[in-house]
């Protein structure tokens, strides 16, 4: 089976950086991703998905992005 996701958007707050028991970095963040579609009168919506990066990526992500930049993830799908 295949679970890749691939997203494009903007980080909705300022990232932080935390550190598990087990000394693994982690880093939870949201991407708000406009929709590709906007019907006559009405304004553009979003959807605001939840993204969780963990080690290295962690590290990386909160060191070089902050609110409003544009980010593009890769992963999987968990429910």
């Amino acid at each position: 089976m295949l679970n890749t996701v691939i997203i494009m958007g903007r980080i909705t707050k300022n990232l932080e950086l935390k550190t598990t028991p087990s000394g693994t970095s982690v880093c939870a963040f949201t991407v708000a991703v406009d929709r590709g579609y906007v019907k006559q009168g009405e304004e553009r919506q979003s959807d605001f998905i939840d993204c969780v990066a963990w080690g290295k990526t962690a590290e990386f992500v909160s060191k070089f992005f902050d609110k409003g930049r544009m980010i593009a993830v890769t992963g999987e799908l968990r429910s």
